[in-house]
């Protein structure tokens, strides 16, 4: 954030052709406003403050999206009493003498689609009532396209703020603004499992709105996996009839079209994800005969975890792609969901292919026996599947697992880079800068930074690594449970998540090859009862980090004074109905900076 200590003149023109200018005094301003992610330049010229008038509007000349949200916002800034928790005295405040009666908006293209890359810039200039000519205050939201103005919006309604809490206090923002703002990073996401616990479509539309509210632009749906196959198909009706946990589990064409619509109206793009070859045992439910090892206990009778048929209870299962009838199965259902949903982005997973359940099957076997490999097993099938979701014009996604996994993996040559993108989540930046400098657009959901669901503790039973009472060696935590079974483990605070430099030691050709990132919520441990306390806040520090980044003008990480902004925005999330988890005491954010480290 920038304090005006010069005189600036910002000249621009409105919907009207009105051309107003916007006078910054040589002041500095009397209170501070908190904005979540915080934009790329702010700049608050000091003067009285400005009342919004009961009758306040949002003028929009447009229909659609923009006119839906428009009036969204102006329902929200009607019952929104808002009152920062570390708010300044009342008598620290003076008002202007008129109130702002509308704000403007205009877009230069509205016909530009909600698709990767889309222009997501906006600007906001509100004008002040000047001491010397008293003139009416006027406010100017201008955008290049939808998906900015709706963003700006956002921004707008985080201005709006009582004077104090007194009763009859009025909604008012700061005397003279001018917010220019784009993001950093075009792909800020969340990815939410829904195999593994079933969440209810209210709950997925409640999390949109959270990420429309922090500026998050991609919902990474992994809808399918080995424990349940929730999503209805009419290609293929009997994968959810016999693979979802039953009828009230399910995702009907009908809850896909409501959850698209909900989030298209919020500026969030949908990226279905079907894993796949692996995690696929939900499969064997309608199709047994196409799916290896399923029914298997999940670690191998050996006890080697290498054997192992899955990582984990209830992932027993592979595509077996020797089979015709394994690819009319896998075509139609990505013919089906690639025309459902209607983003560029297609995830066809490839993550955590094992051995050990290709080689329980006979065919396969016989297969490698005869001189095949396992490797030679994950490209034919890639080929094959990549090809369907080509043709769909779409742009496919995978796990780095396809070319980095250290048992079955493929060549380069076998995914395109023009048509294919990685999406990494082991090592850190290590494994980045191996997917950057291969050439591919890579999606960074690091999980030593981004997986929400570690630090919880193990759920697998009779475990008898828990029942150690002796700690003879402190340092050995697996010895007596120190992680607590959770093999990502610690927990990822929300600084973790912030502090992440998604382009960490990648050169600049290197780091434009960086789309974003996402913080994934796989479900074990997961449902819609925590699913609000386990994204909110800590989501939301991913989001500013790939908005406006974590580090201020003078390249200091900017971590102790994000932490008084996101703590107070998790109050406003409450407030808006988000049950986002708390940061520290309620002491912390009532004694500003006492609560950190240095004084």
């Amino acid at each position: 954030m920038r304090m005006i200590r010069r005189t600036t003149r910002i000249v621009s023109c409105s919907l009207h052709s009105l051309c107003v200018c916007f006078l910054f005094l040589n002041l500095t301003i009397a209170t501070e406003v908190h904005l979540w992610p915080q934009p790329k330049v702010v700049e608050w010229g000091d003067g009285p403050a400005i009342v919004l008038a009961d009758n306040f509007s949002i003028y929009v000349p447009y229909k659609g999206v923009l006119k839906r949200a428009a009036k969204r916002y102006q329902k929200l800034l009607n019952r929104e009493r808002w009152v920062p928790i570390q708010s300044a005295p009342e008598n620290r405040w003076s008002q202007c003498a008129y109130e702002l009666e509308s704000l403007s908006i205009s877009v230069t293209n509205t016909a530009a689609e909600l698709q990767h890359g889309v222009d997501e810039s906006y600007t906001i200039m509100v004008k002040g009532c000047e001491t010397m000519k008293p003139t009416l205050p006027a406010a100017l939201l201008s955008a290049e396209t939808v998906w900015g103005a709706l963003h700006g919006l956002e921004t707008f309604s985080q201005i709006v703020r009582l004077r104090s809490r007194v009763t009859k206090s009025k909604r008012s923002i700061p005397h003279t603004v001018l917010i220019k703002d784009s993001p950093n990073f075009p792909h800020r996401g969340v990815m939410l499992d829904t195999s593994r616990n079933f969440y209810p479509v209210k709950s997925i539309m409640r999390t949109l709105q959270a990420m429309a509210y922090n500026k998050l632009n991609v919902f990474h749906w992994h809808i399918t996996d080995s424990h349940s196959f929730p999503l209805e198909l009419v290609s293929e009706p009997e994968l959810a009839n016999q693979g979802a946990y039953g009828s009230k589990e399910r995702y009907s064409a009908s809850d896909v079209n409501r959850i698209l619509k909900f989030a298209r109206d919020r500026g969030v793009r949908i990226i279905p994800e079907i894993d796949m070859p692996g995690h696929t045992g939900s499969w064997a439910e309608a199709y047994p005969e196409i799916v290896a090892c399923h029914g298997e206990f999940w670690l191998a009778p050996s006890g080697q975890w290498e054997d192992r048929f899955a990582a984990e209870p209830g992932g027993v299962g592979q595509l077996n792609p020797l089979l015709p009838q394994t690819y009319k199965v896998v075509k139609n259902v990505i013919d089906e969901v690639a025309h459902l949903f209607p983003d560029g982005f297609f995830h066809g997973g490839g993550d955590e292919v094992n051995f050990g359940c290709w080689n329980n099957n006979t065919d396969i076997r016989e297969f490698v026996n005869g001189g095949g490999s396992m490797n030679d097993l994950l490209e034919r099938f890639l080929r094959e599947a990549h090809s369907y979701t080509t043709t769909k014009k779409k742009t496919t996604i995978y796990w780095e697992d396809v070319i980095l996994s250290s048992s079955i993996n493929v060549s380069l040559s076998v995914l395109p880079r023009e048509e294919t993108i990685l999406q990494t989540w082991n090592r850190g930046a290590a494994n980045t800068k191996l997917l950057v400098s291969a050439g591919y657009r890579t999606i960074v959901s690091s999980s030593d930074f981004f997986y929400l669901d570690c630090g919880r503790g193990g759920w697998v039973g009779n475990d008898s690594r828990y029942d150690q009472q002796v700690d003879d060696d402190p340092n050995n935590r697996v010895n007596y449970g120190g992680d607590g079974g959770s093999w990502c483990a610690p927990f990822k605070t929300w600084a973790r998540i912030y502090d992440y430099d998604i382009t960490f030691n990648l050169t600049k050709e290197e780091a434009k090859l960086v789309l974003g990132g996402e913080v994934a919520l796989w479900s074990e441990q997961a449902d819609d009862t925590v699913l609000d306390s386990l994204l909110w806040p800590r989501a939301a520090a991913l989001a500013e980090s790939l908005w406006s980044g974590n580090k201020a003008p003078n390249g200091m990480k900017r971590g102790a004074e994000a932490l008084d902004r996101l703590n107070d925005w998790r109050f406003r999330l409450l407030a808006r109905g988000i049950n986002a988890a708390p940061l520290q005491p309620y002491w912390c954010l009532k004694h500003p900076g006492q609560c950190n480290v240095n004084a």
